[in-house]
């Protein structure tokens, strides 16, 4: 069986409360995943990089098995609260405010939203929880995207991983008046090892 090296940092990873940020964060090691024969299993990841003078960074990855993607965020440095999080729909992070990332991804043209209900953006994920002295973990399983596939409205490959300042109020437009970008990450296809 072909073996995987994926940057995640499992969900399950509250540490014990003595142990620093960083303690948490270099104790976590990439994980080995066995592809299941028969299932297709692709892998994908966005390094976070800080914007806007924030020391924000991490990864989200992206594991598609079956048709279905699951996102896996883990992120470091953001104040105590909620931080929107949206895919973006340009893979470039190069400008200092992250303004290069373009906006929100939606290949549909519908309006900004809450994530599970309608309407919403393909990019439009939701919220962080920050507490404020620890990884921040967001994870979810979607079959609203995918990775390498021919499906334009579905393929999040190549596009932006943005971090807000603040939290996303899912009604203004159309963007939901989240702030500055602090963090981004291009998505980007990870390597079979």
């Amino acid at each position: 069986m072909k073996k995987l090296l994926m940057i995640v940092l499992a969900g399950g990873i509250m540490m014990a409360c003595n142990n620093t940020v960083e303690e948490q964060y270099d104790d976590n090691v990439p994980t080995e995943i066995e592809a299941v024969e028969g299932v297709s299993l692709e892998t994908a990841v966005a390094d976070i990089e800080g914007k806007s003078d924030m020391d924000v960074s991490g990864t989200v990855a992206f594991t598609e098995a079956d048709g279905m993607v699951t996102m896996e965020a883990n992120i470091i440095g953001l104040p105590k609260g909620k931080h929107a999080i949206h895919i973006h729909e340009t893979g470039d992070c190069s400008a200092v405010d992250g303004k290069s990332a373009g906006g929100h991804w939606n290949p549909t043209g519908v309006d900004h939203g809450q994530w599970g209900m309608e309407p919403h953006h393909a990019g439009d994920i939701g919220n962080l929880e920050s507490p404020g002295d620890s990884i921040t973990v967001l994870s979810l399983t979607t079959d609203e995207w995918c990775l390498s596939c021919d499906d334009e409205n579905k393929n999040i490959l190549n596009k932006a991983i943005i971090i807000h300042a603040g939290p996303d109020d899912f009604t203004s437009q159309p963007s939901g008046a989240a702030g500055a970008r602090v963090g981004c990450g291009v998505i980007d296809k990870d390597e079979i090892m």
